[in-house]
C-alpha cells in the first residue's frame, strides 16, 4: 500500500474552515485515507491521519454515528452549508416524491466559498430531504433518503 503524505496546506484550510464555521471537528476523506482536524476543549488544534485500513472512531456525541446512516441515505461528502436550490427564490433541485436519475444534482454544499453539487449515486425516488435549506452539515451526515 502506498504511503500517505499529509498535505499541510489542506490541514491549514480545514483548520480555517473550523474557525469560520464554529465546528469543533472536521474530517476529509479520499479513498482509504482520511485527515481529521479537531479543536479540543482548550482550543488547541489537533490533526490526525489514521493508517489505511483503520477507521477513526466515530464522535461519541453523534447519535447517527452509533446506528450509521439509514438505508438509501445520501450522506455529506464534506462539511459545509447545504443549499436545496440553485439560487435564492428558485425551486429546489428535488423534493420528496421526485424520481431522480443517477448523477442528478440533489443539492449543493458550500465549503470554503465553493459550491459543490451532491449527486444521486443511483436512480430512485426521493423519500425524504433530511436537512433544512441553508443549514450547516457535518461529514457523513444524512442529506437525502432515496428509495
Amino acid at each position: 500500500m502506498a504511503e500517505f503524505d499529509v498535505n499541510e496546506a489542506m490541514v491549514r484550510k480545514l483548520a480555517e474552515l473550523l474557525d469560520e464555521t464554529g465546528l469543533t471537528e472536521i474530517e476529509y476523506k479520499v479513498g482509504e485515507h482520511a485527515v481529521r482536524v479537531s479543536r479540543g476543549s482548550s482550543g488547541q488544534l489537533v490533526a490526525s491521519a489514521p493508517m489505511p485500513g483503520s477507521a477513526p472512531p466515530p464522535p461519541a456525541d453523534t447519535p447517527a454515528a452509533d446506528a450509521g446512516p439509514r438505508a438509501g441515505a445520501v450522506t455529506a461528502p464534506m462539511v459545509g452549508v447545504v443549499y436545496l436550490s440553485p439560487e435564492p427564490g428558485a425551486p429546489p433541485f428535488v423534493k420528496p416524491g421526485d424520481t431522480v436519475s443517477e448523477g442528478q444534482t440533489l443539492l449543493l454544499i458550500e465549503a470554503m466559498k465553493t459550491f459543490n453539487p451532491v449527486r444521486a449515486p443511483r436512480a430512485g425516488k426521493v423519500v425524504e430531504i433530511a436537512v433544512p435549506d441553508k443549514s450547516p452539515v457535518e461529514f457523513g451526515e444524512e442529506l437525502v433518503i432515496l428509495e
